[in-house]
């Protein structure tokens, strides 16, 4: 008699384990389907400051970030920050600032393995910032008189990023990205962004 209670108790179960399960995988929300936010702790890498000696000089930020997915390869996302630290080019009275910027990008994201990703994306960023040059007149600042005031001289620039983000959580993704966020028209100074921080799928 226990035997065949048994039996029936296993039978009755099974199946409805089973459509449990399937009901939960069901819940379960597609990634084409969320949406995302992020922050981010942002530096700011400033490459060929000034007409002779094509300085370098680095100051930092934060980035927040807000995106969603298109489907299970794209995404589209804006950004916005600024900066936190200038940065102050060596071998000059120059200190170069991001004040802020917002971003627009449409990138693809491929999955590496089952919880991490990497992805790249293209877009527009709009910046302001500021070239504060003190000392104008001493040899050592003559290259980078042309900086002094609004930088960049152009607000709109090409930005671009490339990134990998890791499922630390349920959802939550650790970012490690870097990319270029301006270029400046009147002097061809670059600025790079290289960012890590967590990102919130929902």
């Amino acid at each position: 008699m226990n035997k065949v209670l048994r039996s029936h108790l296993i039978l009755t179960l099974v199946p409805v384990c089973l459509l449990s399960a399937q009901a939960a995988l069901a819940q379960e929300t597609p990634r084409a389907d969320k949406h995302y936010i992020g922050l981010l702790a942002t530096a700011f890498n400033f490459r060929t400051i000034g007409s002779a000696s094509n300085e370098q000089a680095t100051g930092s930020g934060g980035t927040l970030v807000a995106g969603s997915h298109i489907n299970d390869m794209f995404h589209a996302e804006l950004r916005a920050g600024g900066g936190l630290r200038d940065a102050e080019v060596p071998g000059s009275d120059l200190t170069l600032s991001v004040d802020y910027f917002a971003s627009w990008y449409i990138g693809l994201h491929y999955p590496v393995t089952d919880y991490a990703n990497v992805y790249g994306q293209a877009g527009f960023s709009f910046i302001h910032g500021t070239a504060e040059l003190e000392n104008t007149d001493e040899d050592q600042n003559a290259q980078f008189r042309d900086l002094e005031g609004d930088f960049p001289d152009s607000s709109f620039s090409i930005s671009w990023v490339f990134g990998l983000d890791v499922e630390v959580v349920s959802d939550t993704y650790l970012v490690l990205e870097g990319g270029k966020l301006f270029k400046d028209t009147s002097t061809d100074a670059n600025t790079f962004q290289f960012s890590a921080g967590l990102k919130y799928e929902f």
